[in-house]
Order: structure tokens, then sequence, then C-alpha cells
């Protein structure tokens, strides 16, 4: 299973930086069909060929995700958007 691992920093304050997380989720979620829930300051995310986590840390988000097999084909544009989006929140 291929893997992202992106580490981005932000200087919103925690409520901030939640609001913008779930925006985001919501977003895909009616995108992509993708499942996400919370589970403390982690925002958990999967939909058939795809699982991972956003962490909210203090001073950067984390995020991992596993790519299936269709999937993984696609890493390096999934990762590139996902810079973009960070880029563009946070």
């Amino acid at each position: 299973m291929a893997g992202i691992d992106i580490t981005h920093p932000h200087s919103l304050p925690p409520a901030k930086a939640r609001t913008a997380v779930e925006a985001v989720a919501k977003k895909l979620s009616e995108r992509f069909d993708m499942q996400y829930s919370w589970d403390g300051d982690t925002l958990n995310f999967s939909r058939s060929g795809v699982d991972g986590a956003i962490a909210l840390l203090p001073q950067s988000l984390h995020v991992t995700a596993k790519l299936g097999f269709l999937l993984s084909a696609m890493q390096g544009p999934i990762e590139a958007e996902i810079r973009r989006v960070l880029s563009e929140k946070f």
C-alpha cells in the first residue's frame, strides 16, 4: 500500500484550525463519498481505496493516508492536491 505523510505548519488557534479541517473534510465527503469522524484532535477519514487521518497539532497538521492498489498509481497527484489545499486553507 502506498502512503502519504505530510506535516504542514499553521498559525491558527486550535478552534479555527479544527473548523478549517472540518470544512475541507465536508467538501471531500460530498465530492468523493468519503466518511469521516473526529477522535479527539484527529479527524479520521476513509472510503474505498483510502484510509487516513489529519492530526491537529498546536502549530502544524499531520496528514497520513494509506492508498489502495488502484489509487497508489495516483499518489503524486493526490499528494500535490493535499499540499495545495493545505497551503490555501492554512
